[in-house]
């Protein structure tokens, strides 16, 4: 038979669920815009009156109450684990357009500015020159608009450099953070075990490691697996980053390029700090390393802009060479290396026009002066006209030329770089789809905890209800029993 006093316990414990009811929600209406929260739920649990009951024992007690039995964190570990997989490739695309945007707009195409619209305006300039031979003001605008597209040439391979530094300085950045994010999870792997060990609910711990663990796969395209004591692993392709309560560090190189023009000996490598073993990076730092390696997006660029500058020299300087300026002095190179001068080593990075004397260009195919020579002792005929400069004009023409080249290359890269954004869209597309998946069985609906708020609010007043009805039945009972006839 139960007690008289059993029902007192039934509407207290009724009361400590519905108050920690009320808790739990208020903490999913407070964190309902924090960045990461997962709402939690209250589990309840009927209390048996009967724990163990005897093999012949009888009773009426209906039950002992409710009890909390947990606080659960309403994640999907499915959904985390794809999430994590779809924002390392989208942090991975988002890199790769990003870079493919920045080397656009060195080129700057189309524009009447930019390299192609200069390279038309020397050969126009050629054309001047060709029709009127002894125009100096022709040549000293033709001088002018070469040394655009030199210093045009110089300012792009300029720009790739710089870019190229900037993404290097960036590859650090994301190492450090790397490395941070990892001693973070290790640290909070340890906090969580303790406190489930303990008993305790870890919620807001997790939220946190799943945070850390989100930066991981976006910065380095981490992936994890849960262990039974509640820690979690975090792996880099098939290298473990994190191991419990332990981590590994990832590094760069000792000595790895920082520059373009270093990349022909000394390559970008990222490596195991205890290992020296190559990282497979993915994430953003997978698209760094991607534009940094020799051969990669910046340096197959650089590459072929220096073909562009080459064939440019070569070409003009096949047929200047043959030319006489006006004051008959002979033809040499047009093009030049800006440091020591020689032709063959042109680059993007390194050409200039030699010529600065328009009385010094070389247009024509004879000497004009009639200067004595080998074959003319008596001195040569005088010959002034613009047939070497026609010729040089019509190399904007030539299918293998420096325009031909270069066209090639933005055609490329366009190609290239559309691809690059439409792959973006499209991982991005599906990654907010797993994100509202997510959302939507994670996140906090404030309408469904307002719900919640009212349903354990009704219960709190209906277990005060019990609690003071018992009360008055008890003060009925201890009070009032036994007082007729006194």
């Amino acid at each position: 038979m139960a007690s008289t006093f059993s029902g007192l316990n039934t509407a207290l414990t009724s009361l400590y669920a519905q108050r920690r009811g009320l808790d739990v929600t208020g903490q999913n209406i407070a964190n309902a815009s924090t960045e990461g929260y997962t709402r939690q739920r209250v589990v309840m649990q009927a209390q048996n009156a009967n724990l163990v009951p005897g093999v012949y024992a009888t009773t009426t007690a209906v039950g002992n109450g409710v009890t909390v039995t947990s606080v659960e964190r309403l994640r999907n570990a499915a959904l985390d684990q794809r999430g994590y997989t779809e924002h390392a490739s989208s942090a991975y695309h988002n890199a790769r357009a990003g870079a493919y945007s920045l080397i656009e707009d060195v080129f700057a195409e189309p524009s009447d500015t930019a390299l192609q619209g200069r390279l038309a305006d020397m050969w126009e300039g050629w054309n001047a020159v060709a029709a009127n031979p002894s125009d100096l003001s022709a040549k000293s605008a033709l001088l002018e608009e070469a040394t655009t597209v030199a210093s045009t040439l110089n300012d792009a391979a300029t720009s790739l450099n710089n870019q190229y530094k900037s993404a290097r300085t960036g590859l650090d950045t994301y190492v450090d953070d790397v490395n941070k994010a990892a001693e973070a999870v290790a640290k909070l792997n340890n906090q969580i075990v303790i406190a489930e060990q303990a008993g305790l609910a870890a919620n807001e711990l997790q939220d946190q490691r799943a945070q850390q663990i989100l930066k991981l796969s976006e910065l380095i395209g981490a992936s994890v697996t849960e262990t039974p004591n509640g820690g979690i692993n975090v792996f880099v392709g098939s290298a473990p980053l994190v191991s419990g309560f332990t981590t590994r560090q990832i590094e760069i190189e000792s000595g790895s390029a920082t520059r373009l023009e270093d990349l022909a000996s000394a390559e970008v490598n990222l490596r195991w700090k205890d290992t020296r073993a190559p990282v497979g990076a993915g994430g953003a730092v997978g698209a760094s390393m991607e534009l940094l390696a020799r051969g990669g997006t910046l340096d197959t660029m650089t590459q072929r802009l220096d073909a562009v500058a080459k064939k440019l020299a070569d070409s003009v300087n096949a047929i200047y060479k043959n030319a006489y300026a006006i004051d008959g002095t002979p033809g040499d190179s047009f093009f030049v290396r800006n440091d020591n001068g020689l032709p063959a080593d042109v680059t993007a990075a390194r050409i200039r026009v030699a010529v600065t004397d328009p009385v010094k260009l070389a247009i024509s195919s004879g000497d004009p002066t009639g200067a004595p020579t080998a074959d003319h002792p008596a001195g040569a005929p005088k010959v002034l006209n613009g047939n070497r400069a026609d010729e040089i004009a019509e190399l904007a023409d030539s299918r293998v030329g420096a325009d031909a080249e270069y066209k090639s290359l933005i055609g490329e890269l366009g190609v290239a770089a559309q691809s690059a954004i439409r792959r973006r869209d499209v991982q991005n597309a599906v990654t907010d789809q797993v994100d509202a998946a997510r959302d939507a069985e994670a996140g906090v609906n404030l309408d469904e905890e307002m719900t919640n708020l009212l349903t354990y609010q009704r219960g709190y007043e209906a277990a005060s209800r019990v609690l003071t009805t018992i009360d008055s039945m008890l003060d009925q009972l201890i009070n009032r029993t036994g007082l007729v006839g006194r």
